[in-house]
């Protein structure tokens, strides 16, 4: 199973989990735009959206992911 932390690389996030997607959307981090994926780290696409405590995003992914 994928571990997801700031450094997991989106790319494999959205592989390994599709429904990041819209868990991802839901604090307004686009990670696919016009069907093209975002390639870097999910900390860094955060940063760029002006996240900076990831905690609550890594937190619904995990549990969406376990639940």
């Amino acid at each position: 199973m994928l571990e997801i932390t700031a450094m997991t690389p989106v790319e494999d996030l959205v592989e390994a989990f599709p429904k990041a997607v819209r868990i991802l959307a839901e604090y307004n981090i686009v990670c696919i735009r016009c069907g093209e994926p975002y390639w870097g780290t999910l900390g860094e696409l955060a940063a760029d959206k002006g996240i900076t405590d990831l905690d609550p995003v890594l937190d619904d992914l995990r549990a969406a992911r376990n639940g």
